[in-house]
C-alpha cells in the first residue's frame, strides 16, 4: 500500500506537478471544489519542472556589449497545450492568451531579463506557471460573501440616488428654459 500524501504524490508523479482533475468545464460546485484543490496544490509547486517544456536558447538583443554577441542567454520555453499537467478547462482561455501559438498548438514563453541563462530559464518556467495558474483561477467560480453583497447593494443605492439627483437637476434646467414670457 502506497502513501497518499500530497508530498509523496508530487515527488513520485512523473511530471512533478499535481495531476489536474479531468474536467472540461466547471459546472457544479463539486467540480469547482476539485479545481480549487488542484489549484492550491499547483501553486504550492511554485514552478514548472524543466523536463516538461522544450527549452531553446538564443542570443539576446539590445545592449550588453560583447556578452550579448557571444552568449546565448535568451530562453524560449515551448509547451504543448494538450500536456497532461495543463487542466482541460483552461485550454480555451490559454488559446486566447498572447503566448499561444496556433500553428503548433503550444504556449511560447520567452525571457531575456537577465545576463544569466540559468536565471532566464527560471524566469521562463515561472512565467509559464503563473500563466497557467492565472487562467485556471479565472475560471473557477467563487461564492460571494455577505459583506460583498452588502457592498454591492450600497453601491447600487448610491448610484440610484446620484442618478435621481442628476435627473432632478436636468429637469430644473429644462423647466427654467420654458418660461412663457419671452417678450
Amino acid at each position: 500500500m502506497r502513501p497518499t500524501s500530497l508530498s509523496w504524490r508530487l515527488f513520485h508523479n512523473s511530471t512533478g506537478l499535481p495531476p489536474p482533475p479531468s474536467l472540461t468545464t466547471l459546472e457544479t460546485p463539486q467540480h469547482a471544489r476539485e479545481a480549487l484543490q488542484w489549484l492550491s496544490q499547483f501553486k504550492a509547486a511554485a514552478t514548472v519542472p524543466r523536463h516538461l517544456v522544450e527549452l531553446t536558447f538564443s542570443r539576446s538583443s539590445g545592449p550588453g556589449g560583447q556578452n550579448v554577441n557571444r552568449v546565448a542567454t535568451k530562453v524560449t520555453a515551448r509547451c504543448r497545450l494538450d500536456a497532461s499537467w495543463i487542466p482541460l478547462w483552461t485550454q480555451e482561455t490559454l488559446m486566447r492568451s498572447p503566448y499561444y501559438v496556433k500553428s503548433s498548438n503550444s504556449l511560447l514563453v520567452t525571457s531575456s531579463a537577465s545576463r544569466s541563462q540559468a536565471l532566464n530559464v527560471d524566469d521562463t518556467l515561472l512565467k509559464l506557471h503563473r500563466l497557467v495558474a492565472e487562467c485556471a483561477s479565472k475560471l473557477i467560480p467563487t461564492s460571494t460573501s455577505e459583506q460583498q453583497r452588502q457592498h454591492v447593494a450600497s453601491l447600487r443605492k448610491e448610484d440610484a440616488q446620484r442618478r435621481m439627483k442628476q435627473k432632478g437637476y436636468r429637469s430644473q434646467i429644462k423647466r427654467s428654459r420654458s418660461t412663457k414670457d419671452w417678450e
